[in-house]
């Protein structure tokens, strides 16, 4: 597996009605950027604009999605993990809806979220946005809501962020589900578990909250917190 960085500009922010007007990747392993303005079926909203900078005169002599969309196949490869900020909420369900909309077949991509990433392993910081994370990290401002630009500087924060971890590693990291740290319901919802009273926990288990299925996770916590009998 090898890491492509990527981002995606576009007409707005609903990946099922809304089109990608611009796609960039960058491939660290290789030291080559891919950067492609996509002309889409409708005119560009001024509030889009107004962010990204990108007009319909810009893409006007671009290309639609079918043709870059099989230029961004061939530039990432088949076993590629494809990395950007905020992916699994904005640029996967833009890409998708576009493969999709030009009956392109996406190649076995794994995704890297590196929001998710920031949230889950940097929850001492008080924001997690690209440009947040650029500042605190101590980068140089850059073009920033231009794809290619953004990418740049996702892959020097990312960087800082997972430091020697393998593309694999981070990969795994972010797919094992995570322990469940808080109670989920009840009187003490939102209270860390090892702050469950033992009274409760054992009124539970009398109650027959821990035969359901969605509460084993729970029950096998709380027995490891000598909480629960084992028996």
């Amino acid at each position: 597996m090898h890491a492509v960085y990527y981002d995606t500009e576009t007409t707005g922010t609903n990946a099922k009605n809304d089109y990608i007007i611009e796609i960039a990747a960058y491939d660290p392993v290789h030291d080559r950027t891919f950067d492609k303005l996509v002309k889409p079926p409708v005119p560009i909203p001024p509030e889009a604009t107004a962010i990204h900078k990108i007009t319909d005169e810009m893409v006007a002599e671009a290309f639609d999605f079918a043709a870059i969309g099989q230029e961004f196949i061939e530039f990432c490869g088949e076993g590629a993990v494809l990395v950007a900020h905020n992916n699994d909420n904005f640029d996967l369900p833009f890409l998708q809806n576009e493969f999709a909309r030009h009956e392109l077949t996406m190649p076995p991509w794994k995704f890297v979220d590196t929001l998710k990433w920031a949230r889950r392993y940097r929850p001492d910081l008080p924001r997690h946005a690209l440009q947040f994370l650029r500042d605190h990290y101590g980068f140089p401002a850059n073009n920033a809501h231009r794809a290619l630009d953004d990418v740049i500087v996702l892959h020097q924060v990312f960087q800082a962020m997972t430091g020697d971890l393998t593309i694999e590693q981070i990969y795994t990291l972010l797919n094992v589900p995570r322990r469940m740290r808080f109670m989920p319901f009840g009187k003490y919802r939102g209270k860390p578990l090892a702050e469950v009273p033992k009274d409760y926990v054992k009124w539970m288990a009398e109650n027959g909250a821990f035969d359901r299925a969605e509460n084993q996770e729970l029950k096998e916590i709380f027995k490891e917190m000598k909480l629960l009998s084992s028996s």
